[in-house]
């Protein structure tokens, strides 16, 4: 039993050893490692050497596939070139499951104790992400080492032999046992190399070592599959079309595998060089002979699930993929082009704001107020999704970005809640009323509203690309449109005076309006206090400038 316990230990081991690695490369190169993947796509010979290379780094196909799979969702890639990429990293997945089967236990102590060192002495730093990777490596190298004395014993059990002579020689069950197992431990690496070192240990036979090997193969294209399954139709068209050609190789490969068997043996390699090889070259086998399919594959995918009608339903998020959440920087982007949503959801209700009060539109002041309810519900969905990312995975200026987005969604949110009330008063008193601005009121208005407008599409820019120049031209609105305010208010006033008819209707109406509008304008403003402010830039309030100043001086006085 002791012998038992300590094999799933190592198992255990080998799986979360391999995570490490994974998430460890993309908390330190994420950002890089898409831009590598973003610059690869302009033939498939780069798209596969990139996936390869990219691949080799995470140590999983499955990480690479849901990096790329988000470029697919986003339009930025064909899903042709993206399958091309995934080719390769198969390929890099097989090749760093040759390089583990290598005696590298000497390497392991050294790896976890620098590893150890950088990360305990560094923890929040680059150093410190790298030293989580090496930690990973070794331990990888010493789960290995450890499966191998803990199998020993094993293979000279009788109920073990018997067990073994008693199983079924079918192809079709090795692949699906090796599909369930990848599945269940998130890495086909670690099932490869786990077969590799139970076959080298009499535990499993080779011919049943092979089949796992297929079905480990297909359980990584399973796995990312199942990751993709809440995603957009557009994401989901990646890993299916990696899986039709995993299922094409299996097919391929399934009346090969006695032939192979033969090779192997051949070759005289030990037993474990000829499973992780076996892996090799069918993934490479599997990429050259469908390289040239990707396209076709690719449009295939794409008529199994088109890009679905944009619907009236603007409340549902459109780029909060979950599969980014794996890459920090990757889910920062995604949350940002969510913000952005939202806020042409905004833009919508602010629009409709002057059709509603020109013509006294009922049916799109409750429409628009509706929207409301959207604008708040992407601000939950942003909020929950941004929680999610790991805060400590991100660089200093991504944690900056983070803070940015969360404050331009709040702002957001708010600026509904004004819009919504604006036109619940429009409705209530004037609308139902059958009241009417006079005309130089309506002009008023509609002059501060081209300004909120104009505004609000500077603070969208300001958030988008974070120009310090254009963040001070929006604060520097701040007080021209304060000014303005003033100036309508006391022009009302005016008329007041000059008794007219209409001015007198609508006066409660006419200056909580315009007071709303500052309001709103307040909040477009705000966005570019966190530009300015990581800038450098930002003056002190008027607040802090003048009691405190006149304060200080007269106790200077003598």
């Amino acid at each position: 039993m002791i012998h038992l316990l300590n094999l799933l230990a190592a198992i255990a081991l080998l799986v979360w050893s391999t995570y490490l690695v994974r998430t460890g490369m993309l908390r330190v190169a994420g950002e890089n490692l898409r831009g590598v993947l973003s610059r690869s796509f302009s033939n498939r010979l780069r798209a596969l050497l990139a996936g390869l290379g990219v691949t080799s780094l995470v140590q999983s196909a499955t990480a690479t596939c849901l990096i790329v799979a988000s470029f697919v969702g986003k339009g930025l890639v064909g899903t042709g070139a993206a399958l091309a990429v995934m080719l390769g990293a198969d390929v890099g997945s097989a090749m760093m499951a040759v390089v583990f089967s290598f005696d590298l236990s000497w390497l392991s102590p050294l790896l976890i104790f620098a590893g150890v060192v950088m990360f305990t002495s560094r923890q929040d730093t680059g150093i410190g992400r790298v030293g989580r990777v090496l930690i990973g490596l070794g331990l990888i190298t010493l789960a290995l080492q450890l499966i191998v004395e803990a199998t020993t014993p094993l293979t000279q059990s009788p109920a073990v032999r018997t067990l073994l002579a008693s199983l079924p020689n079918e192809v079709l069950l090795d692949i699906v046992v090796g599909a369930v197992l990848t599945v269940l431990s998130y890495s086909s690496l670690a099932i490869v190399l786990l077969t590799a070192t139970l076959a080298s240990s009499s535990i499993l036979p080779v011919n049943v070592a092979l089949g796992l090997v297929i079905g480990a193969n297909l359980g990584s294209g399973l796995l990312a599959l199942i990751a993709t399954s809440g995603a957009s139709p557009q994401v989901r068209r990646l890993p299916l079309g990696n899986l039709v050609f995993k299922l094409g190789g299996a097919a391929i490969a399934i009346p090969l595998l006695p032939q192979a068997h033969v090779w192997l043996q051949l070759t005289g390699a030990a037993v474990h060089e000829q499973v992780v090889w076996f892996h090799l070259g069918f993934n490479l086998v599997l990429a050259t002979l469908f390289i040239s399919f990707t396209g076709v594959v690719g449009r295939l995918v794409e008529r199994l699930l088109p890009e679905p009608a944009l619907g009236a339903d603007a409340s549902r998020p459109r780029h909060l993929d979950p599969t980014a959440l794996a890459t920090p920087s990757l889910a920062i982007s995604c949350a940002a082009r969510e913000a952005l949503h939202q806020a042409d959801v905004v833009e919508t209700m602010l629009r409709g704001i002057m059709p509603v009060i020109r013509h006294n539109d009922l049916q799109l002041a409750e429409q628009l107020r509706k929207m409301d309810d959207s604008v708040d519900e992407l601000y939950s969905a942003i909020k929950f999704y941004l929680t999610q990312i790991s805060r400590e995975a991100l660089s200093e200026r991504e944690s900056r970005r983070w803070t940015d987005i969360l404050s331009f969604t709040i702002n957001m949110e708010q600026i509904g809640d004004v819009i919504e009330r604006v036109l619940q008063d429009v409705e209530d008193k004037k609308i139902r009323k059958n009241r009417s601005f006079s005309e130089a009121g309506l002009a008023e208005i509609s002059h501060l509203h081209e300004r909120l407008m104009a505004n609000l599409r500077l603070g969208m820019s300001v958030f988008l690309d974070g120009h310090v120049r254009d963040a001070k031209k929006l604060l520097e609105e701040k007080a021209r449109f304060r000014d303005l305010e003033r100036e309508y208010a006391a022009s009302h006033i005016a008329r007041l005076q000059d008794n007219t008819a209409q001015s007198i209707e609508t006066s409660s109406l006419h200056l909580d309006l315009i007071s709303d509008l500052k309001r709103i304008n307040s909040h477009l403003c705000s966005i570019a206090y966190p530009i300015l402010d990581s800038a450098g830039v930002l003056s002190q309030t008027r607040i802090r400038h003048s009691k405190l100043a006149e304060l200080s001086g007269e106790e200077n006085k003598p």
